[in-house]
């Protein structure tokens, strides 16, 4: 009787040689997925950016959600039009459908609800994708 394999268990996967190994994507230079650095200093942008506006929207004095939903506001409207946000272009990064294509709106709604949420973007797996872009089914790459 031939042996039939077991199902794959969590935490059966060998590690990765390098983020985005699983993924097909090369170990570094164009299309590798965005380290921590790059993807640090482009959302400390984007985050300065939105409190920039958020203060000149006000007079100086915004409610304290209102950079977080200028913030979002620019993720939502950046992401499918220019393929990241202001920090993410900067910074030499773009967000991409695993699938290939182009990210659609769904993608980046989902996105960036789980990333005002904070704690899924602290969640990450061996290609360093973050929760947020796991659900989303996308990945953050050098550009």
């Amino acid at each position: 009787m031939p042996h039939s394999p077991q199902p794959q268990r969590f935490g059966d996967l060998e590690p990765s040689e390098w983020p985005g190994e699983r993924l097909g994507l090369p170990a570094e230079g164009p299309r590798s997925v965005g380290r921590i650095g790059r993807r640090t200093l482009a959302i400390l942008l984007d985050w300065g950016i939105a409190g920039v506006i958020a203060a000149l929207v006000a007079g100086g004095d915004p409610h304290p959600f209102l950079p977080l939903g200028i913030f979002a506001l620019m993720q939502i409207v950046f992401i499918p039009t220019i393929g990241g946000s202001l920090g993410h272009r900067v910074f030499g990064l773009r967000v991409v459908p695993i699938s290939g294509g182009w990210v659609g709106i769904w993608r980046p709604l989902v996105r960036t609800l789980l990333l005002v949420l904070v704690i899924p973007v602290l969640v990450w797996d061996s290609d360093q994708r973050g929760f947020h872009d796991k659900i989303a089914g996308t990945v953050l790459i050098r550009w």
